[in-house]
């Protein structure tokens, strides 16, 4: 049999989806098709029912799963040992976060990573929203909340410090601000609450239950250009917004919070090389921002 037919059927697993699987091999969807046909043919069985949201394993498939797991751990095995084969990473690693975070501290060191690695390729989906590892959206997710129980290896990368800031000429304008009663009447930036991705990000009730807001957004980035243009107050990264020199902490030591980040990823992964590496990349990449994470002030 074709292990080029198994590498095929092992992406669709893990996609579940024929374009999913496409974008994980860099070929077409139709190429995906045509080898699981092939697979299904000389194996005699289904492996795959189609439904409207994409490809489920059938109990054939199921029972395959594992042996082409070990398979693959095989060849690859194999491949790194043996002389003469291409060296370094190759291959599709695609990583979800959330917005800030992957834009600000993830994207210029793992845009250097690839540079090291010409044979991978990464993708970094940085949004204002949930990235499900569940739903195969990512190779490696980087969330506020820690994933539920399941076949997923799950690491805390870090913990993260958010403060109240404001431009230095709003703060001008308006009367001093010495503790949280002096919020009152102050105009916030914030999240848009029916649209929050994570309770984790409720924070502003904790200090203060603004009157007025100027602008809510679904972006932190937006919330950030807004509070630096004066528009109002909004509880924000420090890794976002400390080296801003327009903007202010307000009420240090008081609206100062803390939130974590996990890293998780499906535990089948755990043995191809690219995943491997790009999880210690980001592992040893958190550990050297801990001063812009977590500010001592």
């Amino acid at each position: 049999m074709d292990w080029d037919h198994f590498r095929y059927f092992l992406e669709l697993a893990r996609a579940g989806t024929l374009a999913g699987a496409a974008r994980r091999l860099g070929v077409e969807h139709t190429t995906v098709s045509r080898r699981l046909q092939a697979l299904e043919k000389q194996v005699g069985s289904a492996l795959f029912a189609r439904e409207a949201g994409g490809h489920r394993l059938t109990e054939a498939g199921r029972q395959l799963m594992p042996k082409v797991e070990a398979m693959e751990t095989a060849f690859l095995a194999v491949e790194s040992a043996a002389p003469g084969v291409r060296q370094g990473l190759h291959g599709l690693v695609r990583i979800g976060t959330t917005e800030g975070f992957g834009n600000l501290i993830l994207a210029p060191q793992l845009a250097r990573f690839a540079l090291g690695h010409p044979g991978l390729v990464v993708d970094l989906l940085a949004l204002p929203r949930l990235v499900h590892l569940s739903r195969r959206e990512a190779d490696i997710v980087i969330s506020l909340e820690r994933p539920a129980r399941g076949a997923v290896l799950v690491v805390k990368l870090t913990d993260y410090v958010l403060q109240l800031y404001g431009a230095r000429n709003y703060l001008a304008g308006h009367a001093p601000i010495h503790t949280a009663d002096d919020l009152r009447g102050h105009t916030f930036i914030s999240y848009v609450d029916d649209l929050l991705f994570s309770k984790e990000l409720q924070i502003l009730d904790e200090l203060h239950r603004p009157a007025h807001f100027a602008l809510r957004s679904t972006s932190i980035l937006a919330q950030y250009e807004a509070a630096r243009v004066g528009a109002g107050l909004a509880v924000l990264p420090a890794f976002v917004a400390a080296q801003d020199p327009s903007l202010v902490s307000v009420l240090p030591g008081v609206a100062r919070f803390q939130r974590t980040f996990w890293m998780s990823m499906p535990a089948e992964n755990k043995h191809v090389a690219r995943m491997q590496a790009t999880w210690a990349f980001l592992r040893e990449t958190v550990a050297t921002q801990q001063g812009l994470l977590m500010p001592s002030a």
